[in-house]
């Protein structure tokens, strides 16, 4: 099998890349510029290769995990602007390449959030409740969502895939969260009481891989462990694994003041069920925040 990935060299795509190597598919990267392959079943292009029909391998499956980072600094609206654009543009030219193609592929997985729902601290969200909140965030995720879903179209298999706060070393919000602790300063964010939606990087790999070979699986997933926890529940297991004090409570005015709109991110959550994955008996290799915690801290 052919597989084609934007984003395969961030902390998700790396990861999986390695796992579709293992199943013997082959990998075709697609970068900004051109990087020589030290890997047999990595072959590396460009954008510039792609969009100009100087690529012509036949692909099964495109997975689309290119966009700026949501947590990398404060939202301004240059921020904010890049953030939507790069997952706009990037998802266009993918929409505008399968058009093209004479042997389109069987399925399109596109990153997205669960962001899309919009936040609650008592609703519970699964794949069929539709967003009703207008904050920056879910209005990104819905305008990105509807630009992706143009491949069904296409006759093309599309799986939204909403990540929850993915947990590991190598990117995402765990190394940021992990740092107050090391300096004994950790403790819970805000009220406490807001639901963190987790899964670990092995599932979230994992779930990409399930979603390729499950062809009943399409429309939107919810990427997260079916035992989602609370802001307090969270930074009480982190500060075990970790082994430091968690005393130090961080007042929410303190988050705004130094965010902005983006403490969004921390102070807000939801609870989100993964009842597509559920549905469709996809085994979790993490559903205990300790276990996963403790193993990726090891």
């Amino acid at each position: 099998m052919n597989i084609l990935l934007t984003g395969g060299t961030g902390f998700i795509g790396s990861l999986l890349v390695k796992e579709l190597i293992r199943k013997e598919y082959h990998c075709y990267v697609v970068t900004r510029s051109h990087i020589d392959s030290q890997i047999p079943q990595v072959t590396f292009i460009t954008w510039e290769q792609l969009t100009s029909n100087s690529f012509d391998e036949p692909i099964d499956v495109v997975i689309n995990l290119a966009g700026e980072s949501i947590n990398s600094g404060r939202w301004t609206n240059s921020v904010k602007d890049k953030i939507l654009q790069s997952r706009i543009q990037s998802t266009s030219k993918l929409i505008t390449w399968l058009e093209r193609q004479a042997h389109r592929p069987n399925l399109l997985i596109n990153a997205s959030a669960i962001g899309f729902y919009g936040t609650s601290e008592t609703k519970t969200f699964t794949e069929n409740d539709k967003p009703k909140s207008t904050d920056f965030l879910a209005t990104t995720v819905r305008t990105w969502e509807n630009v992706a879903t143009k491949a069904e179209e296409l006759g093309i298999r599309t799986v939204l895939a909403r990540f929850g706060i993915v947990l590991g070393l190598e990117g995402g919000a765990l190394p940021k969260m992990i740092l107050p602790y090391k300096l004994f300063i950790g403790g819970p964010i805000g009220s406490g009481s807001q639901w963190m939606s987790w899964i670990h990087l092995k599932d979230v790999v994992g779930l990409i891989v399930h979603s390729i070979e499950n062809k009943e699986i399409h429309g939107p997933m919810n990427f997260v462990s079916p035992t989602p926890v609370t802001m307090k529940e969270f930074s009480k297991i982190l500060s075990k694994s970790l082994k430091r004090p968690n005393l130090l409570k961080v007042p929410e005015f303190v988050l705004q003041m130094l965010l902005g709109e983006m403490s969004m991110l921390i102070l807000e959550g939801q609870k989100v069920s993964p009842t597509v994955a559920i549905q469709t008996n996809y085994n979790f290799q993490f559903t205990s925040l300790k276990d996963a915690l403790d193993y990726t801290l090891k």
